[in-house]
């Protein structure tokens, strides 16, 4: 999960596109392989990856660029990555792993999240779940 959600920031920093973008262009059969790769693909170079589903998923260049937007340090792929596997496995309950996963990638807190002028990616894990279960940022 790990390496999915790292790839999925990864791609959407190169494409210039907002997370869900990339999520709706692997789809549920995407990225369900790409979960079951995942334990080979992360000994690929990222740029390989990026590559091939930019190649195969048919993923467009999009006009969203957040990171050079920011006017902070900007926080790294792998951190933003380990912040989206914490969130999709803290809100991951009855629903299955594919269906979360677009959930969370298509919900409003990815937009606060991708903010990287705010804090929101720094915020206590605890608040970006119950913020995401409550559908808006809680004060």
């Amino acid at each position: 999960m790990f390496f999915v959600c790292t790839m999925i920031e990864y791609v959407s920093r190169q494409t210039k596109n907002h997370r869900h973008v990339v999520v709706d262009c692997l789809g549920a059969g995407g990225l369900n392989n790409e979960l079951q790769h995942a334990d080979v693909n992360h000994c690929l170079p990222m740029e390989q990856v990026a590559d091939e589903w930019i190649e195969d998923y048919r993923i467009p260049t999009g006009d969203f660029d957040n990171v050079a937007e920011c006017r902070y340090t900007v926080p790294s792929v792998t951190a933003i990555g380990r912040l989206y596997q914490r969130l999709i496995l803290d809100v991951l309950h009855e629903q299955p792993l594919i269906d979360t996963v677009q959930a969370v990638f298509s919900s409003f807190i990815m937009d606060e999240i991708n903010y990287f002028n705010s804090n929101v990616y720094y915020q206590n894990p605890d608040y970006l779940r119950c913020s995401y279960e409550a559908g808006y940022m809680l004060a």
